[in-house]
This record gives C-alpha cells, sequence and structure tokens, in this order.
C-alpha cells in the first residue's frame, strides 16, 4: 500500500472511531427510563445546575414516614430548558429553596431519579419538557 493510502486509512480509521465515540456516547431514555411509569414528587429545591448536554434537579422531599429523600432529575439542555421558558435563578427563575412539584419518568434500576417532564412552581408557573412519542 502507498504511503497516501496508509494515511488516508487512517484519517477514516479515525473518523469512525470518533463518530463511534459520540454514538456510544449518548444513551436511549427508554433504556435508562420507564416511559410508561409517571412519578410524582413534592419538595425543596437542592440544587439546579444548567449545563449541558443535559442538566439536572436535586429536590428534598419526604417519604411516607416524614424522613427526607433526596431526589435527582434529568433535564434537557440548558438552551431546551431556556426555550421552554425555564431560567437560572439570576434571572428569576428556579433557586435552591424553592417549593415544587415534579413529574417525571420513574428510573428502571428504582432509584430516587427520573426524567424531569413537567415542572410545577408554588407561584403557580408550570414547565413542560416531553419525549417524542418514541422516548426520544
Amino acid at each position: 500500500m502507498t504511503r497516501v493510502g496508509v494515511g488516508a486509512l487512517a484519517v477514516v480509521w479515525m473518523c469512525g472511531m470518533w463518530l463511534a465515540g459520540s454514538a456510544s456516547a449518548h444513551h436511549s431514555i427508554q433504556a435508562q427510563f420507564d416511559i410508561n411509569r409517571h412519578i410524582t414528587v413534592s419538595g425543596t429545591v437542592v440544587r439546579i445546575e444548567f449545563i449541558n448536554p443535559h442538566s439536572y434537579l436535586t429536590v428534598n422531599a419526604k417519604d411516607p414516614d416524614g424522613k427526607v429523600v433526596r431526589w435527582a432529575f434529568e433535564m434537557g439542555a440548558a438552551a431546551q430548558l431556556r426555550r421552554a421558558g425555564l431560567s437560572r435563578a439570576d434571572r428569576g427563575g428556579v433557586k435552591a429553596g424553592d417549593e415544587v412539584t415534579v413529574v417525571a419518568l420513574a428510573a428502571r434500576d428504582g432509584s430516587n431519579s427520573g426524567l424531569l417532564q413537567e415542572l410545577k412552581m408554588a407561584d403557580g408557573r408550570e414547565f413542560k419538557f416531553t419525549p417524542d412519542p418514541n422516548g426520544n
């Protein structure tokens, strides 16, 4: 094989590895969350992180015995949240200490986590985040 042929093969191989890494790094919603099981959690915001590729909301809620349980909810990218009207605390949005009700897809592993679908604020504001019919 010529020197140019080996170089071209190396470029093709590197591009293939880059694309494979990108594809495997992203997970399927249906693999991690049960798209047929919604949960509702009411509690106090501990933290909200507007980051990419997924933002996160952490909420403390009380279980039936009154014990505080920490819940973690995955959300879309920061730009997706802004398009839905959700903003950071410094822009009058969600902040630690806010009382919220979350509707989410339950985690398949049974952990206290989920994929946020709706966020209802104590002041009456509601934000909806829903996947397409295939769960993506």
